[in-house]
């Protein structure tokens, strides 16, 4: 697929003058079948777009093998939100920070920002955590400048999530937000597409039934199984909102890359078309201030003092394995499994712009 398309051009194609959003999509063959290459969700981030700061100065010190405890106490918040903030105008495109969140939020058609349901997936496993900064930075954008009611947030884990309030009492967040644990956990049955065969998974209902308007994913940086690509972030992380029994099987990279295409996760399907109506998952983030070159289990091995994100999870996931894991950090990926994140939402490393290169701000 060729890789030709400006921002101007995404806005141009998302935006109806006096009309609103009108979103470009992506198609599915059949009910839930293979995603057509050239069509987009988000109407205004090039998705093939992963931008990351590298930073010693959002944390005090240096201690790589620590505790969450330890490192909520090492990070400067005040430096992680406005790297934030250079991250969010780089990849909007826009100068001021207020502008650029509300470019990469997206409001659903017709519905009052007082009334938009945001849930927050982290990841609970083990002892790597995201730290407070990063997350509390998303919910005050999410406040102050899109107006969602504090309220109407849910930071979850439907897996590892039981004592994620617990564990993980993070701090700073706008009062209202919920530490939501598990949600209820993998309450409803839903079908799941191509690659994997299995038919249907249990999932988290709230996704299902499509009570959230608006999916953000914060993951970690950790090492995990080749089969995986050898690193676990932004796409596994929905281990925690589909079961992930099925995917630590002989087809685990199949099931996936089939959860991160369905419904729950990209947005509702029009049954008619297959068109993406409006895109759920507006936003990905990989906090690895601390990060592994094993895991998923065990404390963080380093320091990288670094932050990416994007708007597309699987371009995501590749860039930052292939140009950090791999290409800054020195470690191993498995690169063929890595391309499939690409390959199967119709991409190639070739579409990518900046020649591959994840862009650092």
């Amino acid at each position: 697929m060729k890789s030709s398309f400006s921002r101007r051009e995404f806005i141009k194609t998302g935006v109806v003058a006096g009309v609103g959003l009108s979103f470009p999509s992506i198609w599915i063959k059949g009910a839930y079948g293979a995603l057509e290459p050239g069509h987009r969700i988000h109407p205004a981030i090039d998705e093939r777009l992963v931008v990351g700061v590298t930073d010693a100065g959002m944390v005090e010190g240096h201690n790589p093998v620590t505790t969450w405890a330890q490192q909520e106490a090492m990070v400067k918040k005040d430096v992680v939100w406005a790297n934030m903030d250079k991250l969010a105008c780089r990849l909007s495109g826009e100068r001021a920070a207020q502008k650029a969140w509300r470019t990469i939020f997206v409001k659903p058609p017709k519905k009052a920002a007082s009334d938009i349901v945001v849930a927050i997936k982290t990841n609970n496993i083990a002892q790597q955590h995201t730290r407070s900064p990063v997350i509390a930075k998303v919910c005050h954008v999410l406040v102050n400048d899109l107006g969602v009611k504090a309220e109407n947030i849910y930071i979850y884990d439907a897996c590892h999530g039981g004592n994620l309030e617990r564990s993980t009492p993070f701090s700073g967040l706008p009062e209202g937000v919920h530490i939501a644990n598990k949600w209820g956990g993998f309450s409803q049955e839903t079908a799941v597409p191509e690659p994997w065969t299995g038919g249907t998974s249990s999932c988290l209902k709230h996704l299902v039934d499509n009570t959230v308007d608006i999916l953000v994913n914060v993951a970690m940086c950790k090492g995990h199984g080749g089969s995986f690509g050898r690193f676990t972030m932004t796409m596994k992380n929905h281990f925690g909102t589909f079961a992930p029994r099925p995917g630590h099987s002989k087809d685990g990279l199949e099931y996936l890359i089939a959860l991160n295409r369905t419904p729950e996760i990209l947005g509702p399907i029009d049954p008619k078309t297959g068109a993406v109506t409006f895109p759920r998952q507006q936003l990905c983030i990989v906090d690895a201030l601390w990060a592994s070159d094993r895991g998923p289990g065990g404390n963080p091995s380093h320091q990288p003092n670094f932050l990416a994100m994007g708007a597309l999870s699987p371009v995501v996931d590749y860039q930052v394995g292939t140009q950090f894991r791999q290409k800054k950090m020195g470690w191993n990926v498995n690169v063929k499994a890595a391309e499939r994140f690409l390959t199967d939402f119709g991409y190639t490393p070739a579409d990518l712009p900046h020649g591959g290169e994840l862009v650092e701000v």
